[in-house]
């Protein structure tokens, strides 16, 4: 069977209906999630996007948690939404897993191969049972609304914060063991006992949150992925618009990020309180690594993590220090 690169989502009577997609939505049989970075982060990849309303749809494994689960995502121009779970046999599933080889620990999802392909044609795209589709709802909003956290009432004394690393550095494995015993950081690797005592208050702004015990104001939210040159263009501009009423946001560094991680999961599947979006599930942060790449801050994974300088694609969330 010849596949076709884009459907008719007229035709899929089903998926169309259950999902409630635009008559103009396409499925994307070529696109994978080694792809996704080239063509709607840097605007150079396989292909180029014309538009920054333009969505595709592809099918993709996500093999973050327990068991791996095959997903559609809506994916755009700094813009990605997994919309629904596909129940396909579990077997095929971690049978397409298996043949993929050992994965990086900082990417766990996957392509589809042709037999989860077949199976999707078959029981999926070219029928109207909707019953093995899954919508996955848009929660991301929500979890702003909220912090349960308590109100402002002023920073602590000075004399009691813990004065964290802020300089960038460059690090290698010795000195990340270091830092996370020195100030009982968190990872689920190199320190899984670690427990930083944060202090999180609501600053009642519905964009940041500070922390008591290291004068650190956060952003709730974050920078979708992008470059590390885009980052700190990004940053520069949110500077000049004073995000937040500030002018002096900053990309953390490991320490500072890393005392954000918690021991326990919270509902979203990260390692960090509720009261920050999950949108960001790993964040650049300004310490490089020695003798080379980038280090990030890993919240689904619990654990700090290093890329090459080839593959600088990461999301981010901003700090400041709190003197108000």
């Amino acid at each position: 069977m010849v596949l076709q690169k884009v459907i008719n989502m007229e035709k899929i009577m089903g998926l169309f209906k259950k999902l409630g997609m635009a008559v103009s939505t396409t499925i994307d049989w070529e696109m994978t999630p080694e792809y996704t970075f080239g063509t709607f982060e840097s605007w150079g990849g396989r292909e180029r996007i014309r538009s920054t309303k333009e969505r595709i749809y592809y099918f993709f494994i996500d093999n973050w948690g327990d068991s791996p689960r095959l997903c559609l995502m809506e994916r755009g121009i700094k813009h990605a939404r997994v919309v629904a779970e596909i129940l396909a046999p579990g077997e095929m599933i971690k049978q397409c897993v298996k043949q993929q080889g050992k994965g990086s620990l900082y990417d766990q999802n996957y392509a589809i191969d042709s037999a989860l392909r077949e199976w999707l044609l078959a029981h999926v795209i070219e029928t109207e049972d909707d019953s093995k589709i899954i919508p996955i709802a848009t929660a991301n909003e929500q979890v702003l609304e909220e912090t349960g956290l308590p109100g402002r009432t002023g920073l602590q004394s000075a004399a009691n914060r813990v004065t964290l690393p802020a300089e960038p550095a460059e690090m290698d494995e010795k000195d990340i063991r270091a830092l996370l015993l020195r100030y009982n950081l968190f990872d689920s690797e190199r320190n899984p006992e670690g427990n930083f005592p944060n202090i999180l208050e609501d600053n009642g702004d519905g964009l940041t949150v500070s922390d008591l015990a290291t004068g650190l104001m956060w952003q709730r939210e974050g920078l979708d992925i992008m470059s590390n040159r885009r980052l700190r263009q990004e940053v520069e501009r949110l500077n000049r618009e004073r995000f937040a009423g500030f002018s002096d946001w900053r990309i953390p560094s490991l320490a500072e990020a890393l005392s954000l991680m918690e021991p326990t999961k919270n509902g979203q599947g990260q390692h960090v309180h509720p009261c920050f979006s999950p949108r960001q599930p790993f964040i650049f942060v300004a310490d490089t690594r020695s003798p080379g790449g980038y280090w990030f801050v890993d919240y689904k994974q619990g654990r700090a993590f290093w890329a090459s300088g080839t593959i600088p694609g990461g999301f981010a969330r901003l700090c400041r220090g709190d003197n108000s």
